[in-house]
Parts: C-alpha cells; sequence; structure tokens
C-alpha cells in the first residue's frame, strides 16, 4: 500500500509539472495576443486600411502555412503576426514617444470595430 501511495504522489507530481509547464505556455500566448491587440488598436487609429491589413494578415497566414517542428503553432503565428504589425509603414512613420505612449486597453479583450 505504501508503494501504491509513493506512485501516486509521483503520477500527481508529473502531472502538477505538466499544468505547471501548460499555465506558462498560456501565459506567453495571452501576453502576445495582447501585444497584437494593442497593435492592431494603434493601427485602427491610424486609419489602416482593410486591404493593408489583409495582406498583413495574409502575409502571416503564408509565412505560417508550415508549423516548425517543436514550436507551438498558435504562438508562431501570434509572434508571426507580431512582427508583421510593427513593420507596418504607418507605426514606422508614427513618432516613438507616441506609439509607446499609447494607453492599454481598458478591457484587454475588447476592440471596438
Amino acid at each position: 500500500e505504501l508503494q501504491q501511495k509513493l506512485e501516486e504522489t509521483e503520477l500527481l507530481k508529473m502531472e502538477l509539472q505538466m499544468l505547471e509547464t501548460e499555465r506558462v505556455r498560456l501565459s506567453l500566448v495571452e501576453e502576445k495576443l495582447m501585444d497584437v491587440l494593442q497593435l492592431l488598436q494603434q493601427l485602427q487609429d491610424l486609419n489602416i486600411s482593410k486591404r493593408a491589413l489583409g495582406k498583413i494578415l495574409l502575409s502571416t497566414l503564408e509565412s505560417c502555412r508550415d508549423p516548425q517542428p517543436g514550436k507551438a503553432h498558435l504562438f508562431e503565428v501570434l509572434d508571426t503576426l507580431y512582427h508583421e504589425l510593427t513593420a507596418c509603414e504607418l507605426l514606422q512613420s508614427q513618432p516613438l514617444e507616441k506609439v509607446q505612449s499609447r494607453p492599454s486597453l481598458s478591457n484587454p479583450l475588447v476592440i471596438s470595430c
């Protein structure tokens, strides 16, 4: 019975470690998603055209068509989209202070359309 309890304890420790790893992964995805949403909000404020935004999105999807081995596909897509958005000429032409001083979203999951 003691051996069985030790085995159960080990299994629970492994499960806890897996849950912690997943929590960290989800936290990283959430951070990247927030960064992307803030960039999209900035571009909306700068009146980016739907065509230009569509090109950015299509470029991102094309870049991420084949997932990289060992890399979470969702995070890869968000990271690529983030880099595509930061390379947008509208954001590049803005003074650095204006882009950085942008207030954070009041509700991180809501973007007015």
